[in-house]
């Protein structure tokens, strides 16, 4: 098979992935809370694998999905680069814990084909309001690692775009309002509803 037919496959995988994606809703009751717990969906979808918590990469977001040890093959920032990106020693971590359907069935399929099974979603027992926000204090060494591999530009492993949307996520906002009600998930055992007091960070 010649390079320009792999790609042409490739692109067509890549498509079916996106279209497959479409049969699940975005809308739902996850858009009343501050804080939607996305485990039991996971489990519907038979799980994400074993991966283990101590391989977990330390750019990973704090949340219940989280990968350890994977290939290298880069699959889950080809196909999910809207979640996922290859760390420092070449496994794939998440950078966006899933917040709806869709999202919680674009990572099942992402982890379903890695051929290690590195993913994993028992976050909620390793994390604790405490490590939570000790990650939260210390996420100018995400930044600096994503400075680093901008610059690296085609050399880098990770597409610019989904580099910048990290960035993006961490530093505009968002990422802090999902750990505000994430760390109230841990601390109170019961997703807040929008509008409730959440804990600062």
């Amino acid at each position: 098979m010649s390079w320009r037919s792999f790609e042409r496959e490739l692109a067509e995988a890549k498509r079916r992935f996106d279209t497959d994606l479409l049969r699940f809703p975005v809308d739902g009751p996850w858009d009343e809370v501050a804080y939607w717990d996305p485990v039991p969906a996971v489990r519907v979808f038979g799980g994400l694998g074993d991966g283990r918590w101590e391989d977990r990469s330390r750019l990973a977001v704090p949340g219940p999905v989280y990968a350890g040890e994977t290939d290298t093959g880069l699959n889950g920032p080809y196909y999910l680069p809207a979640a996922v990106l290859s760390g420092e020693d070449g496994c794939e971590f998440v950078y966006r814990q899933p917040v709806n359907l869709r999202e919680v069935a674009a990572l099942a399929e992402v982890a379903a084909c890695e051929p290690q099974g590195g993913y994993a979603s028992d976050g909620d027992h390793h994390w604790t309001p405490e490590s939570v926000r000790a990650w939260w204090r210390e996420r100018g060494a995400v930044r600096e690692w994503i400075a680093a591999e901008l610059a690296l530009g085609d050399a880098g492993q990770n597409e610019e775009a989904a580099l910048r949307a990290y960035a993006e996520h961490l530093d505009g906002g968002g990422l802090e309002a999902y750990l505000r009600g994430y760390v109230y998930w841990l601390a109170e055992g019961r997703e807040p509803l929008l509008g409730r007091p959440l804990p600062v960070l």
